[in-house]
């Protein structure tokens, strides 16, 4: 996955990758059978989806014989992610800041989240300051596993 795609996913795509989540790995037919329990899917329709999260680097395939199994390439948390930056950008004008400003204004935090969040932010601010190890340099083809 060079390029994965930062657009949100769309309600239906998301709809699959929570079965992949769920299940770790699946066959387009088993994801066509769980979403059948809720309504009529055809299964072009999902084999299509699927083969578009894989374009836009969501899912992996391996294959087995002739079956697909398709698994995530991205965690969960990546789909949350890239809702939140729309969210972000859409209703606060990209600022992180009118967007916490509105949380606290309009449900409030209590102590205990409020303490959380501080920790969140203290914790994300010595990881960007923590710089990394510069890597030994090694011989061509003799690298350790």
């Amino acid at each position: 996955m060079s390029n994965p795609d930062p657009t949100p996913l769309s309600p239906g795509q998301r709809e699959i990758m929570e079965i992949v989540w769920e299940f770790d790995e699946v066959t387009v037919s088993q994801v066509r059978n769980k979403l059948a329990l809720k309504r009529d899917v055809a299964r072009n329709t999902i084999q299509t989806m699927i083969v578009r999260l894989e374009e836009r680097g969501w899912l992996k395939h391996r294959e087995e014989g002739r079956t697909f199994w398709y698994s995530a390439n991205r965690p969960r948390e990546a789909s949350l992610g890239a809702k939140v930056a729309q969210m972000i950008d859409r209703f606060f004008g990209g600022s992180p800041e009118e967007m916490v400003t509105a949380l606290m204004e309009y449900r409030g935090l209590s102590h205990d989240e409020a303490d959380r969040i501080r920790r969140m932010i203290d914790e994300a601010e010595s990881k960007k300051t923590t710089k990394p190890r510069a890597k030994s340099p090694r011989t061509k083809g003799h690298e350790s596993c």
